[in-house]
């Protein structure tokens, strides 16, 4: 065979296969031999060995997206979101995060499963409220709702587990330099000496009633403030109704029911207990024997340089491990169980309370029974009435006749801008879905049944639209007068204070200064930066007084006026009473220095791992309109 292949190298017919294969290279210039490559998906987010896909990337800013909308109270857009933040800031970080744990696993932070698995089963939102078990259906649907799956679940827990870990290593022992910790001990213990006096709007003058000319000037200025957006009226139509709270459940339907689910309600047994988990076989048979022999098992843990992992009150279901669950529901009460290969390790247990399980009985859980059963009667009603809706609607019925057909709710919804707010911006109570279902609407049109959740179904129809414009002048008169005389004041005051600082300057007397424009000059000496002196004098004397040279002067803005001073004389700290604070400052700082230490570590990784992001590709995910093209940029970038 290989006097075969030297022969064919040795042929015309070789020399005519690599003058092709080289014709070929010239004309594609190789782009086209990446075959492999050009069938994968593409990625928003590539670092090392990990990726983010557009739908994942889309999940992860709806969450987070969701979230803001929750502490704002208001629906959000991403066009509003991105308005103010940068996009490709966005991406930056997630790939340095990214790569970052692409570079951990790589080099050798892995969690274990087991970690992972206590972590996630000790959530109290997976459990069955009823028999106190771990639910997979409610860790499915749970998990759900927040558009999330268990492999991201799983691969998130796992990612805290390593970037906690990492971090911690990172700064253990970390101290700052001691130089540090006496800057910031010498500028807290300085003491030093002013004089000032405040000057009020009263002294400078007020502004007059403006005129007509002046205000529609004003409202020109702030156009963009003062423009009233886009408003838009409809009706919502709900397909739940009042009469569903009143439907009879059968008692055949309630005990059918109770039949079904009386061994999933049932309490199961409940056990106390203690694990030791040992790396050998022969470490475990030891503890087994120590425990066997009344030791405790916090006494073992601490012999064999072990901590012992503690139970409560927990059902079989929430032992991850099936191995050690067998092993602990076969003991009896203070029994110690032989070594368990487990998937991590050898673990003993000890038992040290058994709670019997129970099967419940229809009294006890009745009520739960009834609402589950009236819960999809209603879901079923409505959908009926959904149904119903569109086949009146095919059959040419009017948004409103087919909502009155039907039974369903038609509600008005009065001038509202897209984030919600009425024209007085006062935020109303229209859910986001309703709103983004209004804007994607011309006027008169109405969408199709669209899910609300929980088995709610809502039509909207857009009635009105009220383009976006600048408001009359007579219809925000006294606003705008507040504003341009507020404007003014502002103007008169700080021209009263250049004044003031200009003669200080000068070499003018404070206090001869002070009596001229009829203020109250105040001299205190010692002042110190704590809390009791900003108290006393204000932040703006405290924040002139230390942020000023000695025989310099000083003007500070503050409720009511402006604070005009004078620092007289800094007192430096007596080294010994400083040097305690020094020390507490430099512990304090060394802690801080860990998060931009992380951060540098975590940019060095995704650079390692090579992660890169496409913004053009993140826009497309996120319904955005597109940028200036540019090529897939790393992350440091």
């Amino acid at each position: 065979m290989i006097s075969l292949f030297r022969n064919f190298a040795k042929s015309k017919w070789a020399m005519g296969l690599l003058v092709l294969v080289a014709l070929g290279l010239l004309v594609t210039g190789g782009s086209q031999t990446d075959i492999l490559g050009s069938l994968q998906a593409p990625k928003v987010i590539s670092a090392g060995d990990r990726g983010m896909s557009p739908q994942e990337f889309r999940a992860t800013m709806d969450r987070q997206l969701e979230q803001i909308q929750q502490q704002q109270g208001r629906a959000i857009t991403y066009e509003e979101a991105f308005a103010q933040t940068d996009l490709g800031g966005v991406l930056r970080s997630q790939s340095q995060e990214l790569g970052f744990f692409a570079w951990a696993w790589k080099a050798g932070i892995r969690p274990g499963n087991e970690l992972i698995l206590r972590q996630i089963r000790a959530i109290p939102a997976f459990f069955d409220p009823v028999t106190n078990q771990f639910s997979e259906t409610l860790y499915q649907s749970k998990l759900a709702e927040v558009k999330m799956t268990p492999e991201l679940l799983e691969r998130e827990a796992r990612d805290g587990y390593s970037r906690a870990h990492y971090g911690t290593a990172l700064v253990a022992g970390l101290r700052a330099p001691r130089i540090y910790g006496a800057v910031y001990a010498s500028l807290n213990q300085q003491a030093r000496d002013g004089r000032w006096f405040v000057l009020t709007q009263q002294m400078a003058g007020t502004a007059p009633a403006p005129t007509d000319a002046q205000l529609n000037s004003f409202m020109s200025q702030n156009a963009a403030r003062l423009r009233v957006p886009e408003l838009r009226s409809g009706s919502l139509i709900v397909f739940s109704n009042p009469a569903d709270q009143n439907i009879a459940i059968g008692e055949d339907k309630i005990q059918a029911r109770f039949e079904f689910r009386k061994d999933a309600l049932s309490l199961p047994e409940r056990r106390t207990f203690t694990t030791l988990t040992a790396p050998s076989l022969a470490a475990a048979e030891r503890i087994a024997a120590a425990l066997r022999a009344g030791q405790t098992p916090a006494a073992v843990g601490q012999a064999n340089n072990l901590r012992p992992a503690d139970f409560a009150d927990t059902p079989r279901s929430a032992v991850s491990d099936p191995a050690v669950a067998g092993a602990v529901f076969g003991l009896g009460l203070n029994e110690v169980s032989a070594p368990v290969q487990a998937r991590v390790g050898f673990v003993v247990a000890r038992v040290t309370s058994i709670t019997p399980g129970r099967e419940v009985t229809l009294a006890d859980v009745r009520d739960q029974i009834v609402q589950e059963l009236k819960g999809q009667e209603m879901r079923g009603a409505i959908a009926r009435r959904v149904e119903a809706y569109d086949a009146a609607r095919r059959a040419g019925k009017s948004v409103d006749e087919a909502a009155r057909q039907v039974g369903a709710q038609i509600v008005p919804i009065p001038a509202v801008t897209r984030e919600g707010r009425n024209r007085q911006s006062q935020q109303l109570n229209v859910p986001a879905q309703v709103l983004e279902g209004m804007w994607k609407l011309t006027k008169g049109r109405a969408s199709e049944p669209t899910a609300l959740g929980e088995g709610q179904y809502f039509v909207v129809r857009v009635d009105e639209v009220f383009p976006a414009a600048m408001p009359a002048l007579n219809t925000v008169r006294d606003t705008v007068t507040r504003a341009w005389i507020a404007r003014e004041n502002v103007r008169l005051l700080t021209a009263k204070s250049d004044a003031v600082m200009a003669r200080l300057r000068g070499g003018e007397d404070i206090a001869a200064v002070a009596a001229s424009v009829g203020a109250t000059l105040t001299t205190r000496t010692g002042l110190k930066q704590d809390q009791q002196t900003v108290a006393q004098v204000g932040e703006a004397v405290i924040g002139g007084l230390f942020n000023t040279n000695p025989g310099q002067v000083f003007d500070q803005p503050q409720e009511g006026g402006i604070v005009v001073g004078r620092v007289d004389r800094v007192t430096a700290p007596t080294a010994a009473l400083a040097a305690d604070e020094a020390q507490q400052w430099r512990a304090r700082l060394g802690a801080a220095t860990g998060d931009p230490l992380f951060a540098t570590a975590a940019t060095a990784a995704a650079d390692r791992m090579k992660a890169t992001y496409d913004e053009a590709l993140a826009r497309q995910a996120l319904g955005l309109p597109e940028a200036p093209a540019a090529p897939a940029r790393p992350a440091g970038q």
